[in-house]
């Protein structure tokens, strides 16, 4: 019996990890197109705007093929309850790395619009290295989940902070703009958008590391995220 059980397991691993490399690879995609949804826009390049948007598909279809993999996990392996909490763990995982897929390619539609509209001073630039540090979010909440690494998850968690800041520092901005000029409003408006689905890229890199951290501690963490206060009227800097 003991001889079978290992061998069930060991199949149950297998499958696991190569689950969990789909993972990755789909992290990897949407790493990508992050940066290049961020280069489309400060370049205006519309080419490699659409090309943010047509591997979207891409992106959809692996979230697809890991949900089908996953459930043929748990119906065929039967895994314990700490297995099953890493499969759940990778659904979840999956699922945020498709919204942020889905925000690079909001990025890339607006890219096209903005093109055509006089174009605001160091917005591109300013919006690029905020793109940066929510990637960088993003490969490190990967990597620590890769590792099982929590000083790493934990520090992905702290930095979530350092975007929303970025984001405020930026919205403070498109106002001045928007008052200087009234010819700027509608570029403005564009960009407030971009910005704000960055800010929601860094919460969704946020809610990877605390899968992390739950997987190690056996808890999510009890405090609060750390978040800016939020100059927007009435709209809270996360969510």
């Amino acid at each position: 019996m003991m001889g079978e059980h290992q061998h069930i397991a060991s199949a149950f691993d297998r499958d696991l990890e190569a689950v969990q490399a789909l993972v990755m690879r789909m992290g990897g995609m949407v790493e990508a197109a992050i940066l290049d949804a961020a280069k489309a826009l400060e370049k205006r390049d519309t080419e490699l705007a659409d090309q943010v948007r047509r591997n979207d598909k891409a992106i959809d279809a692996l979230e697809e093929q890991i949900n089908a993999e996953a459930a043929r996990l748990i119906a065929l392996r039967a895994p314990t309850a700490s297995d099953l909490r890493i499969v759940l763990s990778i659904l979840k995982i999956a699922a945020s790395l498709e919204r942020v897929g889905d925000y690079t390619k909001n990025i890339a539609k607006r890219a096209h619009v903005l093109g055509e509209l006089h174009p605001i001073e160091g917005a591109g630039g300013s919006l690029r290295r905020m793109a940066r540090a929510v990637e960088a979010m993003l490969r490190d909440a990967l990597d620590a989940y890769a590792a099982r690494d929590l000083a790493l998850a934990e520090d992905v968690r702290r930095r979530d902070e350092e975007v929303d800041q970025m984001y405020n520092a930026l919205f403070r901005e498109f106002l001045t703009h928007m008052m200087e000029d009234p010819r700027n409003i509608t570029a403005c408006m564009h960009l407030h958008f971009i910005a704000k689905n960055v800010e929601r890229m860094g919460d969704h890199a946020t809610t990877i590391a605390e899968q992390v951290i739950y997987l190690v501690t056996g808890a999510l963490p009890e405090e609060p995220r750390p978040k800016a206060e939020s100059v927007v009227p009435g709209a809270a800097a996360g969510g």
